[in-house]
């Protein structure tokens, strides 16, 4: 019977060792199919790099928008090796990985920031952070009525604990939607609350969204320690001033040279970086710009 036994689990080992091997004679750096996990509240700017991947190379990447928490989840459990995150592993993470002998590549290639939104009508675009920290702690304030976000297990609500100092949000006047578009279209539908988005979702609107941008206010936000309101536009993100940016990363635990390595050097990259620094958000890298200098003009007319 333990004969047996060794027999089945070495026809499995095999199957696996196979199966792998496949995968890797199939995918390339820059051809093949795969598998995207993306944080739901960078789906655009992902959106907009891999229309253009796919149109340079013979590439399909499938992009799969989940909170934070769930992209954490099928990321150790090997749904994808390709995550693209607003932090870094944690060191139980990272555990994981090196656990199953693989060891996470994590490149930064933007800049962005969660915005704070409010209906039109709401004259006040203004927001002390200080206030947002207290509301978050239990305390009633006279600017806030309520927060809106997109889910309860994504990467704004894990950023506003983690600045609040507090491990969950507190139950009353907090609400909460699934994704970032449900968020803008109740703002833009009700007055009083809050809504936090990832910037994003307001620098590049889809088709459908458009008019409902022109309903909003993106507020401006002081820092803890700042006397001056800054807006969440490119300058400000660059600069530092704003206070809630963020840095974006695509963290590749494939294990060999597949897709995961072809399309970060691309969003890392000149063609990459360019589309970032388009889409409103901060690319790591600033594209450098071509000055072409002629020696002489030709001004005759034909």
């Amino acid at each position: 019977m333990r004969k047996y036994l060794n027999l089945f689990i070495l026809i499995g080992i095999t199957f696996l060792i196979i199966k792998c091997n496949k995968k890797k004679e199939t995918e390339t750096i820059l051809e093949g199919n795969t598998t995207l996990l993306v944080d739901e509240t960078l789906t655009p700017i992902i959106e907009d790099q891999v229309q253009i991947f796919e149109s340079v190379y013979n590439a399909k990447l499938k992009i799969v928008p989940k909170s934070e928490s769930e992209v954490i989840q099928a990321f150790v459990k090997g749904t994808s090796g390709i995550a693209i995150l607003s932090r870094k592993l944690t060191e139980k993470e990272n555990k994981i990985f090196e656990n199953k002998k693989l060891f996470p590549k994590v490149t930064p290639f933007a800049k962005d920031a969660i915005a704070l939104i409010t209906n039109k009508s709401n004259k006040d675009t203004l927001i002390a952070l200080n206030n947002i920290i207290d509301f978050l702690k239990g305390k009633k304030t006279n600017t806030i009525k309520g927060l809106v976000f997109d889910n309860p297990n994504s990467s704004t609500v894990r950023y506003f604990c983690e600045l609040a100092g507090i491990k969950k949000l507190p139950e009353n006047d907090i609400f909460s939607f699934k994704t970032n578009n449900e968020v803008i279209q109740y703002i833009a539908q009700n007055n009083g609350m809050i809504g936090v988005v990832g910037i994003n979702y307001i620098f590049e609107p889809s088709s459908s969204m458009r008019d409902v941008i022109t309903k909003i206010n993106v507020l401006d936000v002081k820092d803890i320690n700042d006397n001056n309101y800054y807006g969440p536009t490119q300058n400000n993100i660059a600069e530092g001033k704003y206070p809630l940016a963020r840095d974006l990363y695509i963290i590749n635990c494939q294990g060999f040279a597949g897709l995961g390595m072809g399309f970060t050097s691309f969003v890392s990259g000149d063609k990459g970086q360019r589309i970032v620094l388009k889409s409103g958000l901060v690319p790591v890298q600033v594209p450098p710009r071509t000055i072409r200098i002629r020696n002489k003009i030709n001004n005759d007319k034909k």
